[in-house]
Formats: C-alpha cells, structure tokens, sequence
C-alpha cells in the first residue's frame, strides 16, 4: 500500500488548509501536521508555505503533489477495476471557472450521463488561480474555462469548445441609454461587475477606466455567480458582462438593455483543460467529447 503520509499531503493541496484536510479525510489535524512535516523532513525540501489563509504549494511541492495525486488516483482506479469493468465508472470531478459558466455544462452533462449511467460528477466553481492550481494537483480531472486564461501554462493541454459571445448590459432606464448612445469613454463613470479579473474581460475592463484616468480597483466589481449579478445591476447604474444566450431570453428582455453597440469583447475562446502529462482517463476524454459537440446552447428562464 501507498504511505499514508501521500494523502495528507494531497488532501492538504486539494483542501487548502491543514485543518480542512483533516475534516475531508477523517483524521486529526495533528496527524496530518506531523505526516505532512515528516514528509517534508525525507524530501529535503518544504511543500507548502504556510500562511495566515491556509497552505500554498511551492514550487517543488507543486511538481511533487502532481506526482503523490496521479499515484493515488492510479491506485484507486485499480481497485475499483477489480470489482467494475466499467471504464466510465467512477467519479468525474470537473472545475469551472468562473463559476458562472457552469451553464454550459447542462446539456453535455445529461448526454454524457445517459451514455454512461456509471459516471458521477463532482462539479466544483472557482476563481481561474485557484482552479489552476487544483487541475495541476489533480483535485480536478478537467477544468472548463477562457482559453486566454489557461494560456500561460504550458504544463496544460487545452482542447477547443464553442466560443463564448458576451456583450454589455444594464437597466433599463440606464442614463447610458439615453438619446445618444453612450461611448466606451463614458461607460468609465459607472461601475462594473465582472465575472473574472483576469483574461479577457479584466483587462478590457481595467483599459475602460485607464483611459480615462480611473482607478479600476474603486469601480470594479467581481461576481461570477449571474444572479447575483442580474440583481446588482437591476437596482444600480453597474454595467454587467452578459452571455447572448442568457440575452436571448424574454426575462432578460424585459428588464434589462444591452450595450451591444460598443462590443468592446470579442468572442472568448473557451477550452477543456487537462494535465498534459497524464493520460486522459476514458470519462475525461467522453466529457471534452460532449462539451465539443455542444455547439449551440439554449436556456430559459427556469435555469436561473
């Protein structure tokens, strides 16, 4: 059997705290302090970094944690072959960020679950930083995201899906809709509410206020759960970030305005990111195969 001390130091990565993993694991928090610590004292070297807001992996730890995870994981999947002939059985634990794109789960989801009654799905939302560091560790098996985002890591493979349209909305009634149509300048004296400040929509909204002299941190707003969204710019003058798929719909219609006209986002390139030195797992390669496939998505209002 694998050493024990392997699954503290992975739940300690996968959990971000020494006490987290503990209470995910069932064990003590002094148990998993002192494995974690031997293991340390063996390698030669600190995995983690211990901070005020929990565990962060060094850089050696990091290359180390990719190493324990994909051995336990291996060795889970043997013994559950020994009972099961099912390739797709088993838990599939996908991540999305931002959150708010958990939308474009819901069809490819259902296909893939009716293909393979066996599957279970562990669907987890999280800033892009954090969701990197948990695809990397192998806390998630697949990450479903903005392809700019992933970019910058070459460690990652990144598969291709649909393309994401998003445009700019607000209330109706919204001063930027007016008689004449407002310009990207004059967007800079309202506040945003971004689903992400990183790539794309971050930098194209920090470009809006530099332009103008603004400093982007007092105006901006990052929120990547939609509803929370909808109603912060239905009771305000904040400018949201909208899919034109929620756009399309007739409660959206109803209460809100698009500012199309400026287009200040092009269509975002979405992908399915995986550990590139790993071997895609059957369930893997079955889920990429239905977000691919899934090129038109159409919702309604039941689905917020």
């Amino acid at each position: 059997m694998l050493d024990p001390r392997l699954g503290h130091l992975v739940a300690v990565a996968r959990c971000g705290s020494f006490t987290a993993a503990a209470q995910a694991i069932g064990v003590t928090q002094s148990a998993v302090t002192k494995g974690v610590a031997d293991l340390e004292r063996q390698l030669g070297y600190s995995v983690f970094h211990r901070t005020a807001r929990g565990a962060l992996l060094t850089e050696k730890g990091s290359a180390f944690v990719e190493r324990a995870a994909r051995l336990l994981d291996d060795a889970r999947e043997l013994l559950d072959g020994s009972s099961n002939n099912d390739p797709y059985a088993g838990t599939l634990r996908i991540g999305v960020c931002p959150a708010s794109l958990e939308w474009r789960l819901i069809a490819p989801l259902a296909n893939l679950l009716s293909r393979h009654p066996n599957i279970r799905f562990e669907v987890s939302g999280s800033s892009f930083e954090r969701m990197v560091q948990l695809l990397r560790n192998g806390a998630v098996d697949v990450a479903v995201g903005l392809d700019a985002a992933f970019s910058d890591w070459p460690d990652l493979r990144r598969d291709p899906m649909p393309e994401l349209e998003t445009t700019l909305f607000v209330r109706r009634g919204h001063p930027a809709i007016g008689a004449a149509p407002a310009t990207i300048a004059e967007l800079a004296q309202y506040d945003f509410v971004s689903p992400s400040d990183s790539r794309p929509f971050g930098a194209i909204i920090r470009e809006i206020y530099e332009s103008q002299g603004v400093e982007w941190r007092t105006r901006l707003h990052v929120i990547d759960y939609f509803p929370i969204v909808r109603r912060i710019v239905a009771t305000s003058n904040a400018i949201g970030v909208v899919s034109l798929t929620h756009a399309a719909s007739s409660w959206f219609q109803r209460d809100f305005c698009l500012l199309d006209h400026l287009v200040p986002f092009e269509p975002a390139h979405m992908c399915c990111a995986t550990r590139a030195r790993w071997d895609a797992k059957p369930a893997v390669r079955a889920f990429i195969g239905a977000v691919q496939a899934d090129a038109t998505a159409h919702l309604d209002h039941h689905d917020f």
